[in-house]
Formats: C-alpha cells, sequence, structure tokens
C-alpha cells in the first residue's frame, strides 16, 4: 500500500520534468547556436566564435533596437504599474456584475490574440499620427501590459488585512499618509511582481511593435524578427542568448529579494 502511494507522487514528479525538459531544451539550443562559427544558423554548430556576440555589439542596428526596446519597456513597465494599481483600487470597489464586466474589459489585452489588438492600436494610431514612433509604442505596451500588473495587485489586496489601515487612519494619518506609509508597504510585493511581468512582456513583444513600430523605433524583437527573415543570422541567436541569460538573472534576483523580504517580515513579525 505504501508502495502505491509513494509511486503516484514519483510518476507525477517524472511527468512534470519531463514536460519542463520539452519546454525548455529547445531554448537551451539557441546557446550553443550562438556560438557556431558558419554565416548560418545550424544545429549542431560547426566550429566555436564569438563573432556573432561582437556582432550584436558592434553593429549599430542592434545596439539602437536594444535602447529602444529598454526605453520603451521602462517607460511602459512605469506607465502600466501605475495605472494597474490604481485599477486594482478601483475594482476593489465594484460588486456584482459592474466588477465582472470591468474586469473582462481590463483583462481583454490578455484574452484577444495579439494579431487584433495589433490591427485595432494601428487603425488608431494611425489616426493619431504616432505609427513609427516610441510614444505609440509605449502607449501599446502600456495597453498590453498593464493587466498582468492589475491581476497581481488585485490578488495581493484580497489577502490584505484592512485593519492596520484602519489603525494607522485611527491613530491620526490622513489617507495620503496611510497609503504611502501602510498600504502600500505592504502591497509592494504585488506591485514589484506585476512590474517585472510587465518589463518582460514589453522587452519580448513582437507582434505589436510589427505593425507600431517604424524605421527610427525598431524594438529587439523586430530587429531579431528582421534577422531571421531575411538573413538568417546567428547574431539573432547571439541576441537570444543575452536575452536568455539577462531573464534568468533578472527573475532569480526578484526571486531572492522576494523571499528575502518575507523573511525579513517573519523576523520583524517574531
Amino acid at each position: 500500500m505504501r508502495g502505491r502511494i509513494a509511486l503516484g507522487p514519483c510518476l507525477t514528479n517524472i511527468g512534470v520534468a519531463l514536460v519542463c525538459a520539452y519546454l525548455v531544451l529547445p531554448t537551451l539550443a539557441v546557446i550553443p547556436v550562438s556560438f557556431t562559427a558558419t554565416d548560418y544558423i545550424t544545429f549542431p554548430p560547426q566550429g566555436f566564435s564569438l563573432r556573432w556576440y561582437l556582432a550584436f555589439v558592434a553593429e549599430r542596428a542592434w545596439r539602437n533596437a536594444t535602447l529602444t526596446s529598454v526605453l520603451v519597456a521602462l517607460a511602459s513597465t512605469a506607465s502600466a504599474t501605475t495605472i494597474g494599481t490604481l485599477a486594482a483600487f478601483g475594482l476593489r470597489r465594484l460588486t456584482g456584475g459592474l466588477a465582472r464586466f470591468a474586469i473582462w474589459i481590463f483583462l481583454l489585452p490578455i484574452i484577444v490574440p495579439s494579431i487584433i489588438i495589433a490591427v485595432a492600436l494601428y487603425g488608431a494610431f494611425a489616426g493619431l499620427g504616432i505609427v513609427g514612433t516610441r510614444l505609440g509604442l509605449v502607449l501599446a505596451h502600456t495597453i498590453i501590459t498593464f493587466p498582468f500588473v492589475l491581476i497581481n495587485v488585485s490578488a495581493v489586496l484580497q489577502k490584505m488585512d484592512w485593519r492596520i489601515v484602519d489603525a494607522a487612519r485611527s491613530l491620526g494619518a490622513n489617507p495620503r499618509i496611510a497609503f504611502w506609509k501602510v498600504t502600500l508597504p505592504a502591497i509592494l510585493p504585488g506591485v514589484l511582481a506585476g512590474a517585472v511581468f510587465a518589463f518582460l512582456t514589453s522587452f519580448d513583444e513582437v507582434v505589436v511593435a510589427l505593425f507600431i513600430s517604424g524605421v527610427d523605433s525598431v524594438t529587439l524583437p523586430v530587429q531579431m524578427w528582421n534577422g531571421i527573415r531575411f538573413e538568417v543570422s546567428p547574431a539573432v541567436a547571439a541576441a537570444s542568448g543575452i536575452l536568455l541569460v539577462l531573464s534568468i538573472m533578472f527573475l532569480s534576483a526578484f526571486s531572492w529579494l522576494r523571499r528575502r523580504g518575507h523573511r525579513g517580515r517573519l523576523v520583524s513579525s517574531t
């Protein structure tokens, strides 16, 4: 009986490991491809060379695309975090059918296929004359990424003990002081988690960027798409490898800081 009971979790762990390997191994295969010595993408790679990483750093097109992606991702993350946090507080005050309707509206950028959003934004932004500008990219990415902030902040607000806010108000704190001193520190993990997902989503977005970006506002995913479409250059693999390493480092650092903050709260509470 005990053997049968232990067999179930073991099979589950094996199944999860196989699924993770199926999802991760194709991504990790980009790393050895980026070190190929040939002028085209091939697997397994032939030879070993750092020429494509040097090309990524040296070529102006790759540098400008990377800079554009970073600036757009930072700006859209800041605006999406602000709007998503405010929307989460607003949803908390709604009830019944109105709350469900508002949630569906806010989550449409996640539910609707990216190509439909891209076509709709292109038509709207063309009338405003902001297609091909960084402003257009920031606005488009804000619309796409703010639901991630909304979901994370709403989850934290549902678990928050609002008695601490009432206690602060009873001790003389006005609404502004109570928010900055009590509410915001309490929901900060959700805000930071939403900001991380918003940044990564914006930095990685390609479908909407293909419609909205222009000659002077090419993002890194669009540059990579062009490299695959027209050149099949291993520089695309080098860019993918750099992004993969940076993403892993970014998420690992965030996870470490979150665990450290959680331990600090546990120590202070005891």
